[in-house]
């Protein structure tokens, strides 16, 4: 928790957690807080929201300035809250002190649940699918632009905004071969929780696909470079490791086998889609932490695969 405890605790907060101030428990005294201006290390979607959060309520303008462009969710949530809130390329401000308004908001489809019956579809033979009012947030949305470079065919239709969000229908067919591509730098932000599913649809392109410049995936649920790997691997897929990634021979051939989640969700719905197109049975062990965002994936597979 330390990159979210240092800039708060630049902004006044009374913070204390275990082993100098970096992991749980955490013990937080209420008080006033001031705004700062931060630069933040890694672009984090979860770590900017945190500081426009405590921004609201500090006296000043919060400035928060990333390293490439994340996930824009809360601006906009905050926005139409009546937040003032600027965004101007890679820097963020709020200004605090300014009293919030109800509306009334629908949340559209999650792009990152929606991903892995994406790449489902893609990889399946004869795998045909339309899901439905689906949040296409480019910040979101990086899978997509990757998946075009693979050669995937799929289709947005329906384009609209709901509570500030662009949301559409996303089509997808199986059947065209997938080819190896290099992702890295300003491509990672926009598909970080895609990764584990990204690197399943790797496993089946032709080629080697290198991803770099994904670090932040080391401090996820699990460290999601180590434990895509690990479990790949098993199914026979040839993947080398970096610091900040990794590269993966494709091609398919995989075989089915014994997993194990790492107790994180993305990982066991993505070696779930891999299972789907191996030779034989796969196990995979811990898919009680699918509960943290999809209680239902299991059910919705079971049904577009019966």
């Amino acid at each position: 928790m330390a990159r979210v405890i240092e800039p708060l605790a630049m902004m006044g907060a009374d913070i204390r957690a275990r082993s100098h101030d970096r992991f749980p428990p955490i013990a937080i005294r209420g008080g006033g807080l001031r705004a700062i201006e931060y630069s933040m290390p890694v672009a984090s979607a979860q770590v900017k929201s945190c500081l426009l959060l405590a921004g609201l309520y500090s006296e000043g303008t919060t400035v928060i300035t990333e390293p490439a462009k994340s996930r824009d969710h809360t601006e906009r949530m905050l926005a139409a809250f009546g937040a003032d809130v600027k965004v101007d390329g890679l820097k963020v401000s709020v200004r605090g002190g300014r009293e919030l308004t109800p509306v009334e908001v629908e949340v559209p489809g999650d792009f990152s649940s929606a991903a892995f019956f994406i790449v489902a579809a893609l990889l399946v033979p004869g795998g045909e699918i339309t899901l439905k009012n689906v949040g296409i947030n480019p910040a979101r949305t990086g899978l997509l632009d990757v998946l075009k470079k693979m050669g995937a065919d799929f289709g947005i239709s329906n384009i609209r905004e709901v509570s500030g969000e662009p949301v559409a229908d996303i089509y997808c067919k199986g059947g065209s071969g997938l080819k190896a591509v290099n992702i890295g730098g300003s491509d990672i932000p926009s598909l970080i929780d895609e990764f584990p599913v990204l690197c399943v649809a790797a496993s089946f392109a032709e080629g080697t696909t290198t991803i770099t410049g994904a670090e932040e995936l080391r401090v996820k649920e699990s460290d999601r470079i180590i434990s895509i790997a690990s479990e790949l691997r098993k199914m026979g897929v040839k993947i080398e490791e970096f610091a900040d990634g990794l590269s993966i021979n494709g091609g398919g051939g995989l075989h089915g086998a014994s997993m194990d989640s790492h107790g994180d969700h993305r990982i066991a719905m993505s070696m779930t889609v891999a299972a789907l197109n191996a030779e034989g049975g796969s196990t995979i062990n811990g898919i009680s932490s699918v509960n943290i965002s999809f209680p239902d994936f299991f059910e919705i597979i079971g049904r577009l695969t019966s």
